[in-house]
């Protein structure tokens, strides 16, 4: 048997630039801290390998402390092996960047810099296929195909990018061919690019990202370990937990019946996971304009509990009728402006981000006006 880990995306370095405080930090450290426990997965396993199947780092210039300390990490352990191939985020086209690596990487890392057989372990080889820059622009594991390795050794395909029009971008520029294993004779074919888990067929996988960086695959961080009994034999994939953040979408679902609030707090994780969660919530549907504010107060007084906290309430349609302006003030100043701003809110010539301002800006003043009653 030969056993492995598989990961990729770790995108070391993320600046993370759409956040605030010290949580692009936190998200940064993170992506460091996976270094140390998918080494422990692989003890924990008996993996004796821990394959990257590209984008590594983030850019093809991570700064110094973060090529350094990434290298340091994988060094702490001497036992596994750690096998990194060049993504379209960190290509070969950054020569400068792989160089430093080649100089720096300790005696058990292994940069698979060149479409070869590599000799991972007795009867075992790896076929990488690099990304010789950002967009390649054709199939980089053709050459598998005609691979040379020994007869009854283990076959294993490590590549980076998509799957016939399958890409992180949309584009089909850069395709794999999904039966690649099946042609070129793989026991496994790792692959990275995507950065949610996904099998393509019994032998070729995404193995996803290990820490998420995004709310677009809602999925936990996770990474693959992978058993191979034999050659020929189909892999055993077990998945591994690795991440540390939660990136959650709460489709937050209202009928004019509804109490948003009491189905907002049913969507939430528990206290205790909070502070390790990025949550948006989307709501949708109708709502009258007494819980509108209610859910809007809500969402801030949970927001200092979580990561990241955001409630998207372009779907949610407001209903009212006069007895809920009158609520506000049934004339002066104050009216003209919610009359004025419900106007806005029910203006479909405006898009949906103006109406939804529109919205939360009618709620806060009836959460004032009615803070002020009280």
């Amino acid at each position: 048997m030969f056993r492995f880990i598989h990961s990729s995306d770790l995108h070391l370095g993320k600046r993370f630039g759409g956040f605030t405080g010290d949580l692009p930090g936190r998200l940064r450290e993170a992506r460091h801290g996976v270094l140390g426990r998918l080494a422990v997965h692989a003890r924990e396993q008996e993996a004796s390998a821990v394959m990257l199947a590209g984008d590594t780092f983030d850019t093809e210039t991570p700064a110094s402390d973060v090529r350094r300390q990434a290298l340091t990490e994988m060094g702490q352990h001497p036992s596994i092996r750690w096998v990194l191939l060049p993504g379209n985020h960190d290509s070969l086209q950054a020569a400068e960047l792989w160089s430093r690596m080649a100089a720096e990487a300790p005696p058990n890392v292994t940069l698979a810099q060149q479409a070869q057989p590599l000799e991972l372990a007795p009867d075992v080889f790896v076929l990488p296929a690099p990304c010789t820059t950002r967009r390649p622009g054709r199939d980089t594991t053709e050459w598998m195909d005609a691979a040379p390795t020994p007869t009854g050794v283990l076959r294993i395909g490590l590549a980076h990018g998509a799957i016939q029009t399958f890409t992180e971008e949309g584009s089909g520029e850069d395709v794999i061919a999904p039966d690649r294993a099946r042609r070129s004779g793989l026991d496994y074919l790792a692959l990275g690019d995507w950065h949610g888990a996904m099998q393509i067929d019994d032998r070729t996988f995404y193995s996803g990202t290990p820490e998420p960086d995004r709310f677009k695959h809602d999925r936990p961080g996770e990474a693959l370990l992978v058993s191979l009994n034999g050659v020929q034999a189909l892999p055993r994939i077990t998945p591994l937990t690795t991440g540390a953040f939660q990136w959650r979408t709460l489709d937050l679902q209202v009928l004019s019946q509804d109490d948003p609030v009491e189905i907002l707090r049913s969507l939430i994780p528990e206290p205790n996971q909070r502070r390790q969660t990025l949550a948006r919530v989307l709501a949708s549907g109708h709502c009258r304009l007494a819980r509108h504010a209610a859910l809007v107060a809500q969402a801030e007084d949970l927001s200092p509990d979580f990561a990241w906290f955001e409630l998207d309430m372009d779907g949610l349609a407001l209903e009212h009728d006069v007895d809920d302006l009158d609520d506000i003030e049934r004339s002066g100043a104050l009216r003209v402006a919610a009359d004025s701003l419900l106007s806005d809110a029910d203006d479909t010539s405006l898009s949906a981000a103006e109406r939804a301002v529109a919205g939360a800006a009618l709620a806060r003043l009836y959460r004032h006006a009615q803070e002020k009653a009280s």
